[in-house]
């Protein structure tokens, strides 16, 4: 068994958190972990690839919807997930239970996450592949760059993929 003193290892002094998905439960933990990151001081980067880019495209940030179709966390067949309304149904119910634990919606808390002096940025290849530019981004969005230019900033520091 562990002890204490074994877990007091260096402190990590940056993450930088890649997001691939564009559904609530695929986008909230990934800024979760980098306010988290923020409030213990900690360096942090977002890295938006893939449909994670949904996250800050401005015209989809408020329209994000929770995963109903082959997501086996839901706990209910993937026909019934299919079901029109069931998406909108969920999101809604995870929405109001976010709201009371007084979780910001995705635009506000992308604004709060980047205030606080976190790295948000687009993937080059994705956004490229989508057809995408700069002007369909939030402004918070830093910069669209490569994968390389994505682990150079993250040298020295941990690596999330949610």
């Amino acid at each position: 068994m562990n002890t204490p003193e074994e877990f007091t290892a260096e402190k990590i002094k940056k993450v930088s958190i890649i997001i691939s998905k564009g559904s609530l439960e695929g986008i909230y933990p990934g800024l979760i972990m980098a306010n988290g990151a923020r409030a213990e001081g900690m360096d942090a980067n977002l890295f938006f690839t893939f449909f994670g880019l949904d996250a800050v495209h401005r015209n989809r940030i408020d329209h994000i919807k929770v995963a109903t179709v082959g997501n086996p966390a839901m706990h209910i067949p993937t026909l019934m997930g299919a079901l029109p309304g069931m998406s909108a149904l969920a999101t809604h119910m995870m929405s109001k239970k976010m709201e009371e634990l007084d979780i910001p919606p995705i635009h506000e808390f992308v604004e709060m996450i980047a205030d606080t002096g976190a790295g948000l940025y687009a993937c080059k290849a994705s956004v490229d592949m989508f057809g995408l530019t700069s002007d369909d981004f939030v402004p918070q969005v830093k910069d669209i760059i490569t994968v390389g230019d994505f682990y150079d900033l993250a040298a020295g520091g941990q690596i999330i993929f949610t």
